[in-house]
Order: structure tokens, then sequence, then C-alpha cells
């Protein structure tokens, strides 16, 4: 059983940065991917970035390409997600989730077999 906590977010303004931290209760082994996902009101979840933990491969979806990066600090066994040019339209609530078989179609959140509380983002304009 792996417990995650999100933390780092807040109330912004269009363009400014934010730095989420996702902390797991237990070693997260190579073989695990983790993501990050979000949901905005009335809208699915999302999509927003993976990282493997072994290997430290990491995709994007691609509205947040360039403005968001995805990080892992192995001895923390903790996930970061860096986010910049933050925009409106990045409101939501940001879930991280651990997928501990590493599937391929990791960009779908029926994969991951663990999720934080989730932390608000907002943005104003």
């Amino acid at each position: 059983q792996v417990q995650l906590v999100e933390s780092g977010g807040g109330l912004v303004q269009a363009g400014d940065s934010l730095r989420l931290s996702c902390a797991a209760s237990a070693r997260i082994a190579n073989g695990y991917r983790m993501g990050w996902f979000r949901q905005a009101p009335g809208k699915d979840r999302d999509f927003v970035a993976s990282i493997s933990w072994g290997a430290g491969l990491t995709d994007y979806a691609d509205s947040e390409k360039g403005r968001f990066t995805i990080s892992r600090d192995y001895g923390k066994n903790t996930v970061y997600l860096q986010m910049n040019s933050l925009k409106p339209e990045d409101t939501a609530v940001y879930y991280c989730a651990a997928d501990t078989d590493g599937h391929m179609r990791y960009r779908e959140s029926g994969m991951y077999d663990y999720w934080g509380q989730g932390t608000q983002v907002t943005v104003s304009s």
C-alpha cells in the first residue's frame, strides 16, 4: 500500500509558476510509473505528465509541453511538477498517481493503482 500526499497548490496569477510535490509513504520501486493528472469542475480527469521511476523517462500532454516539467527525487520518494507560464485554463485539482506495473497506456487514469487526495491550483487572469 502506497499513500501519496500532494502539496504546493494555491492561487496565482496568469504567468506565474508553481511547483507541486507528491510524497510517497513507501519506497517507490523502479518499475513504477508516476503520473500527474488534473480535473477541472465538470470535466474528466486528464493526463498532465508522467515519469518512469527507474529510467526517468518523461511524457507530457501536448498542452503542457514546454511549460511543465515532471521530475523525481529518488532518495525522498517524491515526484514534482514544475508549472511555468500558468494560464487560467490550468485551473484544476491536480492529482498524483502511482502505476505499480509501468503500463504502456500510462496516459489513462485507469492504469494507476494509487492516488493522492489532490491539490487545488487556481490561476486568475
